[in-house]
């Protein structure tokens, strides 16, 4: 009771100490800004005072002035300006000062117009003496809300302070307890107060409520045949993307194979390139006039549409599945799969009824991950749509072509119905069984379960998309060296020199962004994982919800939203690399969260607990035990949000600007500009940039030791 009383007298002194420091350094900022101010206002006002006033009324048309004379001659520059001003209650205080030849400057403050003004009284001096007074009324908005927000932001410090306190001193594990605040607070403004203005942006058309946006969006028949587009288009590119991450990591984790490193690699190409590179080999190779159609086959096949998309899309996304597939399969105990061969079940029937159905939390949150993927994404479909229009393509055309933001936001939060469902009923599924298979007794080799005959035609079928991804990525590569794919096959090097001179500080700028977000998302998105997976804490469903949102957001919605939100106090971000840098780390932080989520869900908990019961305090056990368990999904979490961010284009479109320019948007213009050969050198260098840190992420975060298995046949 006594440590406890110390604990509250203590709190109680601290809270004190740093409010009278506070409110000393805030009366002294607001003391020395006044001051600034009025001198300001009185250099202002002193120069004006000798202008005649139709001339102030052009140089100043913010400012509203009254003039009155000893002659009898008025003038104001509003009507009832006279009035209002003389409502002032230190107005004859003011106005026996500008007889005294001395500049006076109100302590109230003028509402007129709905506008608030600093009031001045000036002498007006003819032949040295006093011919009158000339009230100025100078805009006073700016100055008052500044004042304001060094009150807010003194108030919010001071709150944080308090909190933050009260945990560290009352707390039984205050970590844990800074992490939830801490995510809290993240999702609130950088996911909920965004996702909030666009919506108000809907409805505040013209600065008053109105719902003619949305009836124009639920009504138009082509906003409808786009949004059904869009659900096909996903569900088709999902599904198959799916089925072929699966049997990439399948074929890598659970079989002996050859060339696994090979593979993956491969494997991991297409989501490492801009996501309109393999369009655009796809164009040049299979379009109208392209290379294997046209001039080889002599075929008039129509890639562009929902044929194409698919084709484009599944090449460009199953690296997704693949990559959240491979740590849950890595993660699997293999002596469940070797005890039921040894009583006798087939090899079919062990896939069926244990691989599969573990596999099952991976394979639900890499179909979410591809569908929210594919109906967000508006690169592909721009370039290779068609007639086949896709809602954030339209969404996208309203805001750059149309410069209707209401339409393209609504369009957006409309493909939040989709994608959201998608996720609630993955959730459900997945909470419905417990797929827990890592107990803390590590098998050191998995039995293959896939026949000799099976694992070839599996083989077969992955070195054909392999192939495939070859002969695309030869376009890329060869595009460097040519004057201009599909135009002119004339070999040069001239493309390399002029691309890495145009495109150098794309290239810098974006390279260094990346680096930034991509530690922070990895391990800000692990320790979310642990807090959904194993605390129990209020508000819980709706943090996971919330964290989770920004798999359906459309990265156009997302860029509209970061622009209205913050190009305004208390946080201007807009312009900076920091609002780049959170853009980053907001959308793929639900990648990392749910590969998390996915493998602790395969953790035993009673291995926490051991270490908790030797005397682990839970920082350690983090460190030392669920983070080496996670690795995989760690090593994912990194990758991902690298590739990503390098490769973003829908909501970077909007947040990019002159200081800081990403390399995306540099391919993407001079695709447009038809320079296929700076567009081709630039991915090239974007491609090896990736692959070099793909390697480096596998030399320093090797793989746990309790996840390394050996192939054994049987």
């Amino acid at each position: 009771m006594e440590q406890r009383n110390w604990k509250i007298i203590k709190y109680v002194i601290a809270l004190s100490i740093l409010f009278f420091v506070l409110f000393w350094i805030r009366t002294t900022i607001r003391n020395e800004f006044s001051r600034s101010l009025r001198e300001n206002l009185f250099r202002l006002a002193n120069s004006i005072s000798t202008m005649e006033v139709d001339s102030i009324s052009e140089r100043f048309p913010d400012i509203l002035v009254y003039k009155s004379t000893f002659e009898g001659e008025e003038y104001e520059t509003r009507k009832g300006l006279k009035g209002l001003v003389k409502t002032l209650p230190d107005y004859s205080y003011g106005e026996e000062h500008a007889f005294y030849e001395e500049v006076y400057l109100s302590s109230n403050i003028l509402r007129v117009d709905n506008k608030d003004y600093f009031v001045v009284f000036t002498p007006i001096v003819k032949d040295f003496e006093v011919a009158g007074i000339l009230i100025q009324l100078h805009p006073a908005s700016d100055s008052l809300k500044l004042l304001r927000t060094v009150d807010v932001m003194f108030l919010i410090f001071y709150g944080l302070f308090a909190i933050a306190f009260a945990i560290a001193t009352f707390s039984i594990d205050p970590v844990t307890t800074y992490a939830i605040i801490v995510t809290f607070g993240v999702v609130l403004v950088f996911i909920v107060y965004p996702l909030y203005e666009a919506v108000r942006l809907t409805f505040m058309r013209t600065g008053t409520f109105t719902t003619s946006v949305w009836k124009t969006v639920l009504t138009e028949k082509g906003y409808l045949k786009a949004f059904a587009n869009s659900v096909l288009l996903g569900s088709i590119t999902a599904t198959v993307s799916t089925i072929v991450g699966f049997l990439f990591a399948f074929l890598v984790t659970r079989t002996a194979i050859k060339g696994k490193k090979f593979i993956s690699t491969l494997a991991t190409l297409p989501v490492i390139s801009p996501p309109f590179s393999l369009t655009l080999s796809i164009i040049l190779l299979f379009g109208s006039n392209g290379l294997i159609t046209k001039q080889l086959l002599k075929l008039n096949w129509d890639i562009y549409g929902l044929d194409g998309l698919v084709i484009a899309q599944t090449m460009g996304m199953f690296p997704i599945a693949y990559l959240t597939m491979v740590g849950v399969l890595e993660a699997i105990d293999s002596t469940l799969e070797e005890a039921s061969m040894n009583l006798g079940a087939s090899r079919w029937k062990v896939f069926t009824t244990v691989t599969l159905p573990l596999s099952l939390p991976g394979l639900l949150s890499s179909w979410l991950l591809v569908f929210t993927n594919s109906v967000a994404d508006f690169a592909n479909p721009l370039m290779l749509g068609g007639k086949f229009n896709v809602l954030s393509v339209t969404a996208y055309l309203e805001v750059t072509g149309m410069n209707r933001l209401d339409r393209g936001a609504a369009l957006s939060l409309l493909l939040l119905l989709p994608t959201l469902t998608a996720f609630y009923l993955q959730r459900y599924v997945v909470n419905r069984k417990s797929y827990v298979t890592v107990t803390g007794k590590p098998s050191g080799r998995i039995v293959e379960i896939v026949s000799p005959g099976a694992r070839r035609v599996l083989s077969v079928i992955a070195y054909v998309i392999i192939i495939f991804l070859v002969g695309l990525y030869s376009t890329i590569f060869m595009g460097c060296f040519v004057k201009n794919w599909g135009i002119d096959y004339t070999f040069t090097t001239a493309n390399i020199v002029e691309a890495l001179q145009r495109g150098k500080k794309a290239l810098t700028d974006t390279t260094l962004l990346a680096t930034v977000a991509m530690p922070i998302a990895g391990v800000f998105s692990m320790i979310v994982a642990f807090l959904f997976v194993r605390k129990k804490f209020p508000g819980k469903k709706l943090l996971q919800g919330l964290v989770l949102l920004p798999f359906s957001i459309p990265g156009t919605l997302v860029g509209i939203s970061y622009v209205i939100a913050f190009n305004k106090p208390p946080l201007i971000l807009v312009g900076t690399a920091a609002i780049i840098v959170i853009n980053y780390v907001i959308r793929e932080l639900p990648v990392g969260v749910e590969g998390g989520v996915a493998t602790l869900k395969q953790i035993d908990p009673s291995i926490e607990e051991a270490a908790q019961n030797l005397g682990a305090n839970p920082q350690t056990v983090f460190s030392t035990i669920i983070l080496p368990l996670i690795r995989p999904a760690f090593i994912s979490s990194l990758s991902y949000t690298f590739v990503r961010s390098m490769t973003a284009v829908s909501a970077v479109v909007f947040l990019i600007s002159a200081k800081w320019y990403h390399i995306t948007m540099q391919i993407y213009n001079f695709s447009e500009n038809l320079r296929f050969g700076l567009a081709s050198v630039l991915s090239s260098v974007l491609i090896i940039i990736i692959l070099v840190v793909f390697g480096l992420l596998r030399l320093l975060v090797r793989k746990s030791e309790y996840l390394e298995k050996t192939i054994v046949q049987q």
